[in-house]
C-alpha cells in the first residue's frame, strides 16, 4: 500500500514545517484534527524521532517507542523525579498519574448502583425530546454524578450538583474528582457506538438483557473485560484517546527508532499516533471492539479510580440510553467531529432520541 507523502497533500492540509522539514506538532489545524491533517502519519513514517522547539520536547510517535517510554525505568515522569516512573501509574487514558492511586471512598460494588441510577435519570430526561445534544445533556453530567457517588453519596441529586463539581480537584492521589477527561472519553465512546448500526444493535440486545453478559468496571482485567461494552470502551481509548500526549523524561540516554534520546530530556509520547500505528494494529483507523490485537497498555493503570469510574459511566450510560430510547440515532445531517490536540473528544453529539 503506498504511503501518503507530504507533496501529495492539498496545500491547505500540509503540516507546518520546522527545522529539517519535520512537521510541527502545534501546526495550524492540528488541534482540529491531527489525523485528517496526516500529522501523526507523517511523524510515524518520516520523523519517528525529532525535536519540536515549540513544544520543547522530543517527539515519539511509533507504538514501539511510546510503549518503551511508558514502561521502561530509564524514563521517569515529567517534570520532576517524583513523578511516576517505570511501571508505576502513568498519566495515560483517564489516569492523572498520581504517585499513589487512592482507592474510592466507597467500594465499587456500592458505588455502581448510584452510577447506574444517575445514568437512567439523565436518559429519561432526554427521551421525550425531539432532539438532544448528548455532550451537553448527558456526558457532562454523568461523570459528575459518578464522582459524587464515589465520594460516598448513594443517590446524588443531579439538580444540586454544582457545575464546578465536574472540574474540582481531589486530594493527593485522587483521580476520580476531576471529570473533564471522562466527559471526552464518554462522548467518544458514544460517538463510536452510534456510528455503527450493527454494533449498536448488539449493544441494544445487551442492554435489554440487563447486562446479563456479565462484567463491570470493577472487574478490571477479569472476565468483564471480554464483554462487548468493555471491549468497545477499551477500543475507544486506543482509537480516540482523551489524552493525546503524555510527557516523560529520560534519566539516561535511550536508543529509539531514528536515533538516541539524550539524558535528562523531555519526551512527548504521542498516544494518538501510537494507538493508530499500522505496525502494531491492523486497520488502525477502524473502530473494532472485537479486534484480536487489542492492547491493555493504552488503557492506563488497571486499578486507577478514574479508569474504573470511566468504564462504569460508559457501560451504564449506553445501557441507560438504549433502554430509554432504543431508536436513538444521529440528528439529520449531523456527523460527530472531535477537537483538541492535548485532550480530545467530540464537542457535540446531536441525536434524535427516538
Amino acid at each position: 500500500m503506498p504511503v501518503d507523502r507530504p507533496d501529495a497533500l492539498p496545500a491547505a492540509r500540509r503540516p507546518h514545517r520546522i527545522a529539517g522539514g519535520q512537521p510541527g506538532l502545534l501546526a495550524p489545524g492540528a488541534t482540529t484534527d491531527p489525523y485528517r491533517l496526516r500529522l501523526y502519519r507523517l511523524l510515524r513514517t518520516d520523523y519517528p524521532l525529532g525535536y519540536d522547539p515549540d513544544l520543547g520536547a522530543w517527539l515519539l510517535s511509533r507504538y514501539v517507542d511510546v510503549a518503551l517510554a511508558l514502561t521502561d525505568p530509564r524514563f521517569t515522569g515529567y517534570p520532576h523525579d517524583g513523578a511516576p516512573r517505570g511501571r508505576a501509574p502513568v498519566p495515560l487514558g483517564l489516569c492523572r498519574g498520581s504517585l499513589v492511586c487512592a482507592p474510592p471512598a466507597v467500594p465499587w460494588r456500592t458505588a455502581e448502583p448510584a452510577v447506574e441510577r444517575t445514568a437512567y435519570v439523565l436518559a429519561r430526561r432526554i427521551a421525550g425530546r425531539d432532539r438532544a445534544d448528548l455532550v451537553a445533556d448527558f456526558c457532562r453530567w454523568l461523570p459528575a454524578g459518578a464522582a459524587a457517588a464515589a465520594a460516598g453519596l448513594s443517590y446524588p441529586d443531579l439538580s444540586t450538583l454544582p457545575r464546578a463539581t465536574r472540574h474540582r480537584g481531589g486530594g493527593a492521589g485522587d483521580c476520580s474528582g476531576p471529570t473533564g477527561l471522562r466527559e471526552h472519553a464518554l462522548a467518544s465512546f458514544l460517538a463510536n457506538m452510534l456510528d455503527d448500526p450493527d454494533l449498536l444493535a448488539a449493544a441494544t440486545a445487551v442492554a435489554t438483557a440487563g447486562g446479563a453478559a456479565g462484567g463491570t468496571a470493577g472487574d478490571a482485567g477479569g472476565e468483564g473485560s471480554a464483554t462487548l461494552l468493555g471491549r468497545a470502551w477499551a477500543e475507544t481509548l486506543r482509537r480516540d484517546p482523551p489524552v493525546q500526549i503524555v510527557l516523560r523524561r529520560t534519566r539516561t540516554e535511550v536508543a529509539v527508532t531514528g536515533g538516541t534520546l539524550p539524558a535528562d530530556a523531555p519526551v512527548a509520547c504521542l498516544i494518538g499516533a501510537a494507538g493508530r500505528d499500522p505496525a502494531r494494529f491492523s486497520a488502525p483507523d477502524r473502530f473494532d471492539p472485537l479486534r484480536a490485537d487489542a492492547d491493555p497498555l493504552l488503557i492506563g493503570p488497571a486499578g486507577c479510580p478514574a479508569a474504573l469510574l470511566g468504564r462504569l459511566e460508559a457501560e451504564h450510560g449506553l445501557r441507560a440510553l438504549l433502554t430509554a430510547m432504543p431508536g436513538i440515532r444521529w440528528a439529520d445531517g449531523f456527523r460527530p467531529v472531535a477537537g483538541g490536540l492535548l485532550t480530545r473528544g467530540p464537542r457535540t453529539l446531536l441525536v434524535h432520541p427516538s
